[in-house]
């Protein structure tokens, strides 16, 4: 009688292996997932690899964790599902990490080959055609049908999402393929290389031409300067051209922060849709000027447009210019060295600073003509002053709007996150504070969901950084509506003893629904929630968690960043949001 266990008798490598073996020669060293039953090939395959497993315990929060991993390491990050309801769970965070442009590798089993293709053999989860489900969502859609086809479509996937634009990208196997014994060596080597996409010359001469040339330049700085790492091309051409620099949320931390230069963030401000209409060139890099960057598209710039885009389809797409579809760190560099070259027309510009746009409202009175000036007019004031100007106007703006306790509690979550943290933000009233009027300190260092603009970010991307970086303290900020989207994470955060802390602001509801809705129809519907005790449901997963003041928020914020592991911090505050402009432009 044999005494060998089922367990010890060799493995016939299959079509899981496979997978694995792939991803890990184009050099994967991490993988998110959630198991399913046509998915176990794969998963089997994980225990005989050298690849780590972070298993969540919903496959959209799967989804925005490998995201936001993307986002934190600029590469690629695997996500393992299973079939039907398990794949389509992915497709929210999907569709986040689309508007984010981060390299998501979803790989979804499938029915087994006989069910493909609307065959309607009754298998469990089946679908018509289950690919369908994702071509509108992501980058590429890749079928396998046989193990041979593996590696290749896995290569040819990861060159598709880190391909410039990157995003994310769907790839599914059948369940018998990836359980079928292969007879094919181990995959130890593939070339997923994308091409580098660099911007036509004569673009890059008639661009610097328009901005050495310019009296007023600015320029606005998207997430796909952050994405292509441009951030030092994009500060040496400021500096060349002394231009104002506003990022939009996505591009939050491409130019810092107190730069002399620097504009912020304020997009949601009329002062800064001014200042950025008024620009004679606008430079305009990593972005599509969408409805957020453009102040609810009642941006109307008055003079040149220039934008360099990786997302050919954004080109233009709202407003037109000298378009130049090309990866943002390739076509600033250009333009920097293109710029330094026409030394006289940059010299001839710096000798004239912007015009102060704010001294009159935009369609403001105005009265009859002077006489002429006896005397010489007064110079311009340098691009300098005149953004300084310009923060000085948002600020008083905000002030006078009776909104210190918001502010003093932003402040207080940036006093007390270390300089070196990252932070994720979900669609949360703080959050959309955050967007404005916080300042990241460094850039790839603050991620929110405003491209999808999907409940339940916050907490599961935190998650999916602190596995890229476990040795950084990670903030995650939530309102009570959003935790509980993604509440089972914390089990997952204690399962691997992540550094994330858990801001979570209880106003009992969906806060900033609340306040639409409000101001829309004078009262408020759907929006009052029944909440949990969050601190006791923190430490009934092992984790532990204060009720907190906003007095005590700074204090008790630092502490908990400053602890190993999981954490929990608990601010029951009703929060407002300063005043649109966008309403009446």
């Amino acid at each position: 009688m044999s005494t060998t266990h089922p367990t010890a008798m060799r493995h016939r490598r299959n079509g899981g292996d496979l997978v694995v073996e792939s991803l890990a020669a184009l050099g994967a060293r991490t993988v998110f997932g959630l198991p399913g039953q046509h998915a176990l090939g794969v998963f089997d395959a994980l225990r005989r690899s050298a690849l780590r497993y972070v298993g969540l315990r919903v496959e959209n929060n799967a989804g925005f964790a490998a995201d936001a991993y993307a986002r934190a390491t600029h590469g690629v990050a695997p996500l393992l599902v299973s079939t039907g309801p398990g794949a389509l769970m992915t497709l929210a965070a999907l569709q986040e990490a689309a508007a984010g442009s981060a390299a998501v590798l979803a790989i979804g089993s499938q029915v087994p080959l006989a069910g493909i293709g609307g065959g309607r053999h009754g298998y469990l989860h089946e679908l018509a055609d289950q690919s369908a489900s994702f071509r509108g969502v992501v980058k590429s859609v890749h079928t396998v049908r046989t193990a041979s086809q593996i590696p290749s479509a896995v290569a040819a996937a990861w060159e598709s999402a880190l391909s410039a634009p990157h995003g994310p990208v769907w790839l599914e196997i059948p369940q018998d393929v990836l359980l079928a014994e292969v007879g094919i060596p181990p995959v130890t080597q593939l070339d997923a290389t994308p091409r580098e996409l660099l911007p036509r010359p004569e673009l890059i001469a008639a661009a610097a031409s328009r901005l050495a040339r310019a009296r007023r330049p600015v320029i606005l700085a998207g997430g796909g300067v952050v994405r292509a790492g441009a951030e030092a091309e994009l500060l040496a051409l400021a500096e060349q051209l002394r231009a104002p620099v506003a990022t939009t949320f996505g591009g939050k931390g491409a130019f810092p922060w107190e730069h002399p230069l620097s504009l912020r963030s304020w997009m949601e401000d009329r002062h800064t849709t001014t200042f950025l209409e008024d620009a004679d060139t606008l430079l305009v890099v990593g972005s599509g000027l969408g409805e957020l960057s453009s102040n609810y598209h009642t941006f109307r710039p008055l003079g040149q447009v220039v934008q360099i885009e990786a997302d050919l389809g954004k080109l233009e797409s709202n407003h037109a210019g000298l378009g130049i579809h090309a990866d943002a760190r390739a076509a600033l560099a250009a333009l920097v060295k293109a710029v330094g070259e026409d030394n006289e027309a940059v010299a001839a510009r710096a000798d004239h600073g912007p015009r102060d746009t704010g001294s009159a409202e935009k369609g403001g009175a105005v009265g009859p003509a002077d006489p002429a000036p006896a005397t010489d007019p007064p110079e311009p004031p340098t691009p300098e002053a005149a953004v300084s100007a310009l923060l000085t106007r948002v600020h008083d703006r905000i002030a006078g709007q009776q909104l210190d306790l918001e502010q003093r509690i932003l402040a207080s979550v940036r006093d007390a996150l270390p300089d070196g943290a990252v932070s994720c933000w979900d669609m949360t009233i703080l959050a959309y504070w955050a967007w404005s009027a916080f300042d990241p300190r460094r850039t790839n260092a603050l991620h929110s969901a405003q491209g999808a603009g999907g409940l339940g970010y916050g907490y599961p991307a935190a998650l999916g950084v602190a596995v890229a970086d476990p040795a950084r303290p990670v903030l995650a900020v939530s309102g009570d509506g959003g935790a509980m989207y993604s509440i089972a994470e914390l089990a997952t955060a204690r399962q691997y003893d992540l550094p994330v802390t858990w801001l979570i602001v209880d106003d009992g509801g969906y806060g900033i629904l609340r306040e639409y809705m409000t101001d829309a129809f004078g009262e408020a519907t759907a929006t009052e929630l029944t909440r949990p005790d969050f601190v006791a449901l923190a430490e009934s997963f092992g984790v532990p968690a204060v009720r907190t003041r906003p007095e005590r928020l700074r204090t008790d914020l630092a502490a908990a960043l400053a602890a190993p592991g999981p954490s929990v911090v608990v601010l029951p505050a009703r929060l407002r949001m300063f005043a649109p402009t966008h309403l009446d432009a």
